[in-house]
């Protein structure tokens, strides 16, 4: 299968698809873009990807989201960046993104619907106020509890980068279906990218763009690969 042609360390197939009955028949367009561990400096950073998400901004004409990470680790000489296109459907006022975890240690983007998320947040331990009711909001918080396992509690369309300002940690996922595109490649400095349409991967001169495998996850910290 799929998993077992994946060459890249890091990817996982654990997902599995929803009941027909679930799945939705048109997919979310917002816009999302991630670039890790660039060697470009905050400010360079941040000016280069308000210029590539407006690549995607017809996916989210209601708002954008852009937040420059800069890791406290032996990662600090490098940056990242995490932005958001948004088309809004839930919370439409202040369901803006990018998505923090309580401590803001996490931020989080996500082009999708999480059609269990009142479920997930009633049986979180932590049960600090959310910062806004959108129904993508409980996958940071979810993460922050359950780790690489958070993408196969959802019940939904979705595609999403969770990025760990403490650590440097990227983790990065899309449902099963795969309604929902994201695509990665690697930049010439190293940096390793995600976005919702490949044209700001290739304007920046990416190489090896790939579609995200659908029902799959990526984690920097957990490094092999899993079955189903």
């Amino acid at each position: 299968g799929l998993a077992d042609g994946l060459a890249a360390p890091g990817f996982h197939c654990v997902l599995r698809a929803p009941p027909l009955a679930q799945r939705t028949q048109v997919p979310h367009m917002c816009g999302i873009l991630a670039i890790v561990n660039s060697r470009k400096s905050p400010e360079a950073l941040r000016l280069q990807t308000l210029t590539l998400q407006r690549l995607i901004r017809h996916r989210g004409p209601d708002g954008s989201g852009i937040h420059v990470v800069n890791p406290l680790t032996e990662l600090a000489s490098r940056c990242s960046a995490i932005a958001h296109e948004r088309l809004a459907i839930v919370d439409p006022l202040s369901g803006n993104q990018p998505l923090f975890s309580h401590d803001r240690t996490r931020v989080c983007t996500v082009n999708g619907e999480i059609y269990n998320h009142k479920e997930l947040r009633a049986g979180l331990k932590d049960q600090t106020p959310f910062r806004t009711a959108s129904d993508c909001e409980v996958i940071v918080h979810l993460y922050d509890e359950v780790g690489v396992d958070v993408a196969s509690m959802l019940d939904g369309d979705f595609a999403f980068v969770i990025m760990d300002e403490k650590t440097g940690e990227v983790y990065a996922a899309r449902d099963p279906i795969g309604v929902n595109t994201l695509y990665t490649g690697t930049g010439l400095d190293g940096s390793m990218w995600f976005a919702s349409e490949a044209k700001p991967l290739t304007a920046a001169g990416c190489i090896d763009v790939e579609t995200f495998p659908p029902g799959h996850y990526y984690s920097s910290k957990k490094i092999g690969r899993a079955h189903v």
